[in-house]
């Protein structure tokens, strides 16, 4: 059964871009949502297998996102958060929020790759 991946991300440059590499890797199932209560619906809906979720987002942020993601019963899902801002990571607000793991968003996104690989 192949992998299910969902990108809740406000840019849709970095959602885009994010796309593109994973497919590039091989993964095919691949949602995307702009806002974190969009995410929450589309994992209830679609039960992905884990998700990338932006720390920054308009409304909710990335890390009540995540938090309101795990608590979804009958869900399985791990949880990578990613930033843009290096500064901004936060590991232990991440790990609070019930995160897998957290990366900063670089050029070549060579970390969120490999967290995704590791987690999947």
């Amino acid at each position: 059964m192949e992998k299910k991946i969902l990108i809740i991300e406000d840019s849709l440059q970095d959602q885009k871009l994010l796309v593109k590499l994973l497919q590039r890797e091989g993964y095919e199932n691949i949602y995307t949502a702009e806002t974190g209560r969009d995410g929450i619906a589309l994992a209830e809906q679609k039960h992905p297998d884990l998700a990338l979720i932006d720390t920054k987002l308009p409304g909710m942020d990335g890390f009540e996102t995540c938090r309101r993601i795990k608590e979804i019963e009958g869900l399985d899902i791990k949880v990578v958060i990613m930033t843009g801002l290096i500064e901004t990571v936060d590991a232990t607000k991440a790990r609070e929020a019930g995160s897998d793991n957290y990366c900063a968003k670089t050029r070549d996104c060579k970390h969120l790759l490999e967290a995704v690989k590791k987690l999947l």
